[in-house]
């Protein structure tokens, strides 16, 4: 059985059970922080498998503490996944990168995803608990994806001069976990990327032509309207190397390039109309 510490978008897929902030979550528990519950604790002790996809926060991550002091709870556990991010890399002027190159964030949320895989890494390599960590590129799938925001008016198709993305479908992640659950690797690194980076604005076109429709018009970077948030993911430009996962977890992926991705979300969207 599968226990998520959160029970977001990843989590929701992968099935099992887990923990959501409020009521409103999907989650079967409701956890924030401090000591968990009876039936949180009931619940884990049957699972053979722990996903982590809470973001850390300035100081990392919530669950680090808490694990510390309760650690025997853990140990019978066969798997531990941590879903990190590739912002952890920061800005390479576009060249490739792999699980070995130097991380440099200049975000404070890929500060903190680094912070938290080092406490992660710390505790594993003290208590020997099978910790795997997953790099995971932009994601997208179902209901989150290029082809929605067009539907609703809300895409820009932004150019700054030699900025790469990569990302990867959720269908593809879902594949590279429960293929590391069944052979795990413990303190193994993983990113999970497709095989094609390209610039957001040549994705958002392929998705206009999916839908027949002009594609927004290009606008320069520096007269783009963007949250601050949004703003950051422009800062940096990098090639996410998916090699390790292609030789030790599967052999291909579901879909490789954003093309395939949006292509079957969008046959999925007309079969729904």
């Amino acid at each position: 059985m599968l226990f998520c510490f959160g029970y977001g978008y990843v989590a929701q897929f992968m099935g099992g059970i887990g923990t959501s902030q409020s009521s409103q979550g999907k989650g079967k528990f409701i956890y924030k922080r401090g000591l968990f519950s009876k039936e949180i604790c009931e619940s884990i002790e049957k699972a053979d498998s722990l996903l982590i996809s809470i973001p850390p926060e300035e100081e990392g991550d919530i669950l680090v503490p808490y694990i510390k002091e309760t650690v025997s709870s853990f140990t019978h556990l066969q798997w531990i996944g941590y879903l990190s991010s590739t912002n952890v890399y920061g800005d390479h002027q576009g060249q490739w990168v792999n699980e070995d190159s130097a991380t440099n964030p200049t975000s404070q949320q890929g500060m903190a995803r680094l912070k938290a895989e080092t406490q992660w890494l710390e505790l594993s390599e003290k208590t020997s608990l099978p910790l795997h960590i997953f790099r995971l590129a932009g994601m997208y799938g179902p209901e989150r994806n290029v082809l929605e925001d067009l539907r609703a008016e809300k895409a820009q198709r932004i150019l700054k001069e030699g900025l790469v993305f990569s990302r990867i479908h959720i269908a593809d992640i879902v594949q590279t976990l429960k293929a590391s659950m069944r052979t795990p690797h413990p303190g193994r690194i993983y990113n999970i990327a497709d095989n094609e980076p390209a610039p957001s604005h040549e994705v958002i076109r392929y998705g206009a032509e999916l839908l027949g429709i002009l594609p927004p018009p290009l606008i320069p970077f520096e007269e783009a309207t963007l949250s601050p948030l949004a703003r950051s993911f422009y800062n940096d430009s990098k090639r996410i190397s998916n090699q390790r996962l292609l030789k030790e977890l599967t052999s291909h992926l579901l879909f490789p390039t954003y093309r395939e991705g949006l292509a079957s979300i969008y046959a999925s969207i007309k079969q729904s109309v």
